[in-house]
């Protein structure tokens, strides 16, 4: 899930100067001009692929719920023109010639991040998420370091016909996995993937809980049972129990209903809350075994008021994680297609974006993630 943050200006200097970059170009996307303004064709310009740069045609992008906060200046720093879009999947076009490991032809993605300073600790670790100077994300963030141009000072998304990034930005789709699918696997499976890597869940027999079962608590179930835990979904909604089960939850908890919390008391090592509407965390403290952990991954404004009795009495912790590093991104598209781990989409084509963004408005809690067919668009 895209966090909702919005990346400062530094006084440094770029490690690439903007006139080493090769010339723009023209294309065209599919944006918003005011917060009250419905999605329409924008033409805009991208820089050409330098000597470390690929570029590719745009074939589909994920809609994220995130995408409906910043097309809607929901946190107030909006800039328009704004085409949204930070799942990427696309066929590349050009490459570079300093690039390796990608050629014409390639399936290729593009996630949240489209550039970084590349230098501090966190980029040197592959965890660009973390970059100490600011990561730039793939739409409205300021092009600070460099490695990224548009015709004006900030990013342009994934609702486009094409894409220009380094290659360190780019993650490889392999073949068999299909290119429809693909991106929400750089937001939504990511986003599980990485806590569950962190905490060891890779290595399988854990004990894993998903809260939410919306679009990135089905990629938290699919993933951690693939790993070879055991996987226990977490819903305010017993709606949700057949869908948690066909996806691969072993069990089932109501949150609302003290009976079924207290029956899964002291049961798990691991938990992903993804949620992001304003509920208590205190509420899932209870399902957490000694020594178990607490995942934030939604975002939610409106503060939490804990007891610190729990943190004492099982050694219980509380942290948060937000999408992944590039290394780490690669690693979790391999991951899905290697257990065949898709989510499930429904594609749209731009004309019904307005509808589309008015339906998550209103609930965010849906498996099925929407897409938008670029080709189909045109």
């Amino acid at each position: 899930m895209l966090p909702l943050l919005r990346t400062a200006v530094f006084s440094w200097k770029p490690s690439r100067t903007l006139s080493s970059m090769a010339g723009m170009y023209e294309t065209t996307g599919w944006g918003k001009e005011s917060k009250e303004g419905k999605f329409k064709p924008i033409k805009f310009q991208r820089n050409l692929p330098g000597d470390d740069d690929i570029s590719f045609d745009m074939k589909y992008c994920g809609i994220c719920h995130s995408d409906v906060h910043f097309a809607n200046n929901d946190m107030g720093n909006t800039q328009y023109p704004c085409v949204p879009g930070h799942e990427l999947a696309g066929v590349v076009t050009a490459v570079g010639k300093n690039v390796q490991g990608f050629a014409i032809g390639d399936q290729v993605g593009v996630g949240c991040i489209v550039d970084s300073c590349m230098e501090c600790r966190s980029c040197q670790d592959s965890l660009e998420q973390f970059c100490e100077k600011g990561m730039t994300m793939t739409y409205n963030y300021e092009t600070v370091h460099g490695h990224i141009r548009t015709n004006t000072n900030y990013t342009f998304g994934g609702y486009s016909t094409s894409q220009t990034v380094n290659k360190r930005y780019l993650v490889k789709i392999p073949k068999s996995y299909p290119l429809e699918a693909a991106g929400p696997v750089f937001c939504a499976a990511i986003t599980m993937y990485s806590p569950l890597a962190y905490w060891k869940a890779t290595d399988g027999g854990l004990n894993v809980g998903v809260v939410g079962i919306g679009g990135l608590g089905q990629m938290g179930v699919k993933l951690a049972k693939a790993m070879g835990n055991k996987v226990t979904a977490i819903s305010t909604s017993p709606n949700k129990k057949d869908t948690a089960l066909e996806i691969g939850a072993d069990n089932f908890v109501v949150s609302t209903d003290k009976e079924s919390v207290k029956s899964a008391s002291d049961s798990l090592d691991l938990i992903l809350n993804t949620v992001s509407a304003n509920h208590q965390l205190a509420d899932y403290l209870p399902l957490l075994r000694r020594d178990g952990t607490l995942v934030q991954l939604g975002l939610v404004m409106a503060p939490h008021t804990v007891s610190q009795f729990p943190f004492i009495m099982k050694r219980i912790k509380v942290t948060g994680s937000a999408i992944g590093g590039m290394k780490e991104t690669q690693e979790c598209m391999d991951f899905c297609a290697k257990h065949n781990i898709v989510p499930q989409i429904k594609l749209i084509k731009a004309h019904e974006l307005d509808s589309v963004y008015e339906a998550l408005g209103k609930k965010n809690d849906q498996v099925v993630r929407y897409v938008l067919d670029i080709d189909a668009s045109k």
